[in-house]
């Protein structure tokens, strides 16, 4: 029999991972959830940091997490503490500024291709 801290739910939610750094979110599936941690699962395997914030857009919350362990696509976080926050919360704010990088990186890329674009057509 497992003796874990907080009983774990098994569920099946889309989120969003923002690694430190890392301007863009990743997408991943939570697959177990605690009230101190979660199970997450990627499309593919992902060389992480350490320290990342987790958005549960349908649950209105986000969590800033630490990983604890990887196998494959699936890595485990756990809660820092006092860091659950509703989505008007002081997360909010952060993830803000993300969104705004985000946004300046998509912009780079769309002047990028559009540049592409229009060396092709020269041809």
């Amino acid at each position: 029999m497992e003796k874990r801290s907080a009983p774990r739910h098994k569920c099946f939610l889309r989120a969003f991972v923002y690694f430190e750094g890392r301007g863009t979110a990743v997408d991943c599936v939570v697959r177990d959830i605690s009230d101190i941690g979660a199970r997450l699962q990627f499309d593919k395997p992902l060389v992480l940091k350490e320290l990342l914030d987790l958005h549960i857009p349908i649950k209105g919350q986000s969590f800033h997490a630490e990983q604890r362990w990887h196998n494959g696509d699936e890595i485990g976080v756990a809660f820092c503490a006092a860091t659950k926050t509703n989505a008007k919360d002081t997360g909010a704010d952060r993830r803000v500024e993300r969104l705004k990088t985000e946004i300046g990186e998509l912009k780079k890329a769309i002047k990028h291709l559009q540049k592409n674009d229009q060396k092709t057509k020269e041809l």
